[in-house]
């Protein structure tokens, strides 16, 4: 069986086709296409509260290329869920009304509690016995989960991103709130470990070298985080290869990261470059095999 997520994000769109395989009651998810493209529809919403008519067409332009892909691939089911730009953005309505009539697809817009229970459900699977504070960090919001023994305890998001930390847009109030909620958490539960999700901290484990299933050291990413800030734009894209649309927002996105965990005293963070996306495949099969399973793998 073959599963698509769409993940319209902030910064960018995210198309992951898998096939579900079933082994010996264990499923695993096998990749079979992913796409991302940074069309940034928090770019307009942060700054001007609505996404542009050029940026509605192209958004268009974007999930029918995406529809006409999954024909291709003859996908059984999907799923298409928007996350901060789209709640925040006063034109919502009408840009999911559009999507509707010209490509016949439903768009759920997600608030921060079902995002951050998408991505449960493949977070777990990563965690031991330790108390955990996950950090996902995207364009719009940031979501916080304390995980307790491999259990959610507790859960926030804030309406605080990359692009939005980026454009100055978040208020002292809000920032202060996160503090707040992370430090009073943190003395409540003993928190050991620090969990972090989205691309940007992939990008950041990825430039500290570190080894996948090993952990990075909040010092590791500060170091990493002082060796981009030296750079000129021009430079990250040159010298470290990162896309335009990563290389502006990778710093205020490292900030959020190494804040929550300065306000927890964590020194260190798995990262399981898992998402949105993975768990909207997780919540797919789900639905059409609700029996009882085990997720063995992601590939």
């Amino acid at each position: 069986m073959k599963l698509a997520a769409i993940d319209i994000g902030s910064n960018a769109v995210r198309c992951q086709i898998s096939s579900a395989l079933n082994q010996n009651g264990k499923v695993i998810f096998k990749r079979v296409e992913y796409i991302r493209y940074a069309i940034r529809l928090g770019e307009d919403v942060f700054s001007q509260g609505f996404i542009s008519e050029q940026k509605i067409q192209k958004f268009i332009k974007l999930l029918h290329a995406f529809k006409l892909l999954l024909e291709v691939h003859e996908v059984d089911h999907y799923m298409i869920c928007a996350t901060s730009a789209m709640r925040s953005s006063r034109n919502a309505e009408e840009v999911l009304l559009r999507v509707r009539e010209a490509l016949n697809m439903e768009i759920q817009v997600i608030d921060g509690v079902m995002e951050a229970d998408l991505i449960n459900r493949v977070i777990v699977s990563f965690l031991d016995e330790r108390n955990y504070l996950h950090i996902d960090v995207g364009g719009g919001s940031t979501e916080f989960n304390i995980y307790v023994n491999r259990e959610k305890m507790a859960s926030r998001s804030f309406e605080q991103g990359s692009i939005r930390h980026m454009q100055g847009s978040e208020s002292e109030v809000l920032w202060n709130s996160m503090r707040e909620w992370i430090e009073s958490n943190a003395r409540k539960y003993h928190l050991m470990r620090a969990v972090g999700t989205g691309g940007n901290m992939n990008k950041i484990f990825e430039l500290a070298g570190k080894t996948v299933g090993k952990p990075i050291f909040r010092k590791q990413m500060e170091e990493v985080a002082q060796r981009i800030a030296a750079m000129s734009m021009e430079e990250r894209l040159t010298k470290l290869l990162l896309n335009p649309d990563r290389a502006d927002v990778i710093l205020p996105a490292a900030e959020i990261y190494l804040s929550a965990m300065k306000w927890a005293k964590l020194e260190s963070m798995l990262v399981p470059n898992v998402g949105l996306k993975d768990g909207m495949l997780h919540a797919l099969y789900e639905r059409y095999h609700p029996e009882r399973f085990t997720i063995d793998s992601i590939n």
